[in-house]
């Protein structure tokens, strides 16, 4: 086994674990002290730091290290249209939204990531609406500052819309040339549905108005424990339309929370009535 550049104990293993349960709610199993260990010794290196006992109370002292704290440890896995049986979902939900009356439609991603999320939402929208300004609005948020600031500008490498039709590439990118050759771009049409800000699940306070037609929380509820899922899922559930939609993970479930919402189809709930 290769030699660690730093000493890492169980102890500094624990301390950690509980600093980003108690931060941000992510549950690290006991699996996880390779990955700790290798993204927080980048905060070590940064700062010109030699151990990670001096790391943690460097932390304690440095607020603004709690963000890149957090960053280093939050997992981005993610892609254009993944899941994608949602988006059809979407399409009719918003539709009918449409008939009802409501205008405009409006959408939260929950945990945007690097922004692939919000932009198939958004592609989504302007495909069933045949419209380059379809009544909707989406907002989109996540814990994860510099996934935020990088979603924002909607810039790619082309590898990660290969695996999309040769249409869709065509119709919501444009390619890069020169210094961008080899990236791609979301066409500022699609951009300009999607509002971007930074938010942490957890925080006591939500600025977010109104209610949401629909709030993707995909693949997020599995980096928290039980308790912490029923905290977020009860505040969802006042934040949805009566007929709203939340789509969750392939591998996410809301059994433990039935008295709040009901299964509509394939990891897609309509919350239930309180009254």
């Amino acid at each position: 086994m290769r030699e660690r550049e730093f000493q890492f104990t169980n102890q500094d293993f624990d301390q950690i674990r509980a600093l980003i349960y108690e931060h941000a709610g992510i549950s690290l199993s006991d699996g996880k002290v390779d990955m700790v260990y290798s993204r927080i010794a980048r905060r070590l290196r940064a700062n010109g730091l030699t151990s990670f006992e001096g790391y943690l109370s460097f932390l304690n002292t440095n607020s603004q290290e709690w963000q890149h704290f957090t960053n280093s440890l939050t997992t981005n896995l993610t892609s254009f249209f993944r899941e994608e049986h949602h988006f059809p979902v979407l399409a009719e939900h918003a539709l009918e939204a449409k008939r009802k009356g409501r205008n405009p439609i409006s959408l939260w991603s929950s945990a945007c990531s690097t922004g692939e999320e919000p932009y198939s939402m958004a592609m989504t929208m302007i495909d069933a609406f045949g419209s380059w300004t379809p009544p909707v609005k989406i907002l989109a948020t996540d814990l994860d500052t510099n996934v935020v600031k990088h979603a924002y500008k909607g810039v790619y490498p082309i590898e990660r819309i290969e695996k999309l039709p040769e249409e869709t590439r065509k119709r919501f990118f444009q390619r890069g040339k020169g210094a961008q050759d080899g990236m791609v771009r979301v066409r500022p049409e699609v951009r300009a549905l999607v509002s971007f800000h930074p938010l942490n699940l957890l925080d006591s306070g939500w600025p977010m108005k109104g209610r949401f037609d629909a709030i993707f929380c995909r693949n997020v509820l599995i980096y928290f424990d039980k308790k912490t899922q029923s905290k977020l899922l009860a505040r969802f559930h006042p934040l949805l339309q009566e007929d709203g939609l939340l789509l969750v993970g392939h591998s996410e479930s809301l059994t433990h929370v039935a008295s709040l919402f009901r299964l509509r189809g394939k990891t897609v709930y309509s919350p239930l009535s309180s009254t």
